[in-house]
């Protein structure tokens, strides 16, 4: 494995999400995988769940791990080619990533879109050149139009709290008080489309008029614009905000009430409720969610380290 920044960078899912698996009950099996190896981790935004838990999962492995917040601690970076650097950049993104090549043996990169313009953001032309630069194997820790660890995190974590042979996952959309990526939800539609190809799961995806996503993410899943009907029967909800793709970047107003709580829950199959955190209690998800019985968000979370483990494993043993 050269490169994790989509679902279709795994060539056997269910085999993938086993793996994981084994990792959680034995994390320090392969620590001598990752001896005298190094990953640079490197952030132009701010990160918890992915900084923290690719950082454990790297030294689990016996890795060393830098970690770089290259927005405050590097040089103004220029990502255009034939541009005069007579400007505030001070240093290009072909030296910068091939310097960090040199450096390490596996980059993680995580960048997030600036919601302007969709042609550039979707193009993920950032991410690809600092692929393409750095000449090493590159790990997303998120990227304008991608989360991979996150929804591999996630169907780990389906996998593990699954109580019939195929479950129901619905991902709804939530209100927030600002305009958000389509990164998580793309990525998660993306994932669960797979895996609802293989046979594990079935896929229903619930928002407003005017929230569709991009329709290549979406693929096999069933999309239903009425909340209350996509939530009967499901076994998990995913619960999630994002801008709207057609009118890109936007918020629409008058979508206050897809606030997920306890009395929408009452269709489910006693669904159990994540988020990729962070969450805004009482906006975008109810605080007697979060607190009850329903949530299992941190548990989602503590498996960011394991999908990540199994990543990073993959990379190391075909770097051999």
């Amino acid at each position: 494995m050269k490169l994790f920044s989509s679902v279709r960078d795994v060539t056997d899912l269910k085999k993938f999400i086993e793996e994981a698996l084994v990792l959680k009950a034995d994390p320090f099996a392969n620590k001598s995988l990752g001896r005298d190896k190094t990953i640079g981790l490197v952030f132009l935004n701010p990160s918890l769940r992915t900084r923290l838990s690719t950082q454990k999962a790297a030294l689990n492995l016996g890795m060393n791990v830098m970690v770089m917040n290259l927005d405050k601690e590097g040089w103004a970076l220029e990502t255009e080619d034939g541009v005069v650097m007579n400007g505030t950049t001070v240093e290009h993104i072909r030296e910068a990533a091939a310097v960090m090549g040199e450096y390490c043996d596996i980059l993680g990169f995580r960048s997030f879109p600036k919601l302007q313009d969709r042609e550039e953001d979707y193009s993920e032309s950032l991410f690809n050149k600092f692929v393409r630069f750095s000449g090493v194997p590159v790990v997303s820790l998120e990227s304008a139009t991608l989360h991979p660890l996150q929804s591999f995190a996630d169907l780990i974590t389906i996998e593990e709290h699954k109580k019939t042979a195929k479950p129901k996952v619905v991902l709804t959309w939530a209100p927030h008080v600002k305009a958000l990526p389509q990164a998580v939800p793309n990525s998660f539609a993306e994932w669960m489309s797979e895996a609802q190809k293989e046979g594990m799961i079935e896929f229903v995806i619930t928002h407003p008029e005017g929230f569709e996503l991009d329709e290549k993410f979406t693929q096999g899943a069933t999309i239903i614009t009425d909340q209350d009907k996509a939530l009967e029967g499901a076994d998990f909800v995913y619960v999630k905000n994002w801008s709207s793709y057609r009118d890109y970047g936007q918020t629409l107003p008058g979508a206050e009430s897809w606030m997920m709580t306890n009395a929408k829950l009452a269709p489910t199959n006693e669904a159990k409720v994540m988020h990729c955190l962070p969450v805004r209690r009482d906006y975008e998800l109810s605080a007697e969610i979060l607190d009850g019985p329903h949530s299992i968000v941190i548990k989602e979370a503590g498996n960011r380290t394991w999908a990540a483990q199994a990543v990073l494993k993959k990379m190391l043993e075909d770097l051999k």
